[in-house]
């Protein structure tokens, strides 16, 4: 990591297999579209696949002990998934993927970033104890499907934030509904989980991420949907997350300043 601190945020779900990923991807090339410098770090050690998502399968060069990420769509991603064989598990405790985690803070060589996105696991263990460890959060953003079984997870994760001193600073809602050809919204999971979340938590609700079968296209070969279908409803619902996630980062750095400031300097 470089002398300059980037913004970093922690994206989560408590549930495998809600999108978190996907939303992680497509946030970090919203922000790299619009002139940011961005890196993601995939902190889903044991099952990593952001690195496919961005269509990337290797990373350049180490230089002496410093490794270098891989750049795509304008993201700079670093992933276990570079470092094992496609298929290769990973039977690790937690000190070592923690020495892991801190690896791919410290050891790589991130540049200048404004942001540095940080994609964690399913559930509530070391990985997200690691990198609360090892990064000054400015928060952490809750991905959930509507779906109670998927909410029920997602409010754990967001209580471990809390428990963790970071702020948490918004609940996404993916896969809300599907549009049928007539117009209809299929609601295959349910409908208005994250709403509810976010209600009974104080958090604000960023919005609804429609179905998307471009979404699974996107994933598989690498060109994350706000950049195949930008126009799509699915590609401005993530497009406006991702400016309501740097507002709301904007706004709690502008906070913690304030509560910073020494008494005897405030006229």
């Amino acid at each position: 990591m470089s002398s300059a601190k980037p913004v970093a945020i922690a994206i989560a779900s408590g549930k495998g297999g809600v999108g978190k990923s996907t939303v992680a991807v497509n946030l970090g090339v919203v922000l790299a579209q619009r002139g940011s410098r961005v890196g993601l770090l995939d902190a889903d050690v044991y099952g990593p696949n952001c690195h496919i998502m961005l269509g990337v399968d290797r990373m350049p060069p180490s230089t002496g002990t410093r490794m270098h990420p891989a750049i795509a769509h304008g993201v700079r991603v670093m992933s276990m998934g570079f470092l094992v064989k496609p298929g290769q598990p990973l039977a690790w405790r937690g000190p070592m993927l923690h020495s892991a985690i801190r690896q791919f803070v410290n050891d790589v060589e991130w540049g200048d970033l404004d942001y540095l996105l940080v994609d964690l696991p399913p559930g509530t263990g070391d990985a997200q104890l690691s990198v609360a460890q090892t990064l000054a959060l400015v928060g952490g953003v809750i991905v959930t499907l509507p779906q109670q079984v998927s909410v029920a997870d997602a409010h754990r994760g967001l209580e471990l934030f809390r428990q963790l001193k970071v702020p948490v600073l918004g609940v996404i809602e993916n896969m809300s509904y599907l549009s049928l050809p007539n117009g209809e919204r299929m609601e295959v999971f349910g409908s208005g989980g994250g709403a509810r979340l976010a209600d009974d938590t104080g958090v604000p609700f960023w919005g609804e991420i429609p179905m998307d079968p471009a979404v699974r296209a996107g994933g598989d070969s690498g060109t994350p949907i706000v950049i195949s279908a930008p126009n799509s409803a699915t590609g401005m619902a993530l497009t406006q997350i991702a400016l309501r996630m740097v507002a709301a980062a904007d706004a709690q750095i502008a906070q913690q300043a304030n509560e910073f400031i020494p008494v005897d300097v405030v006229e």
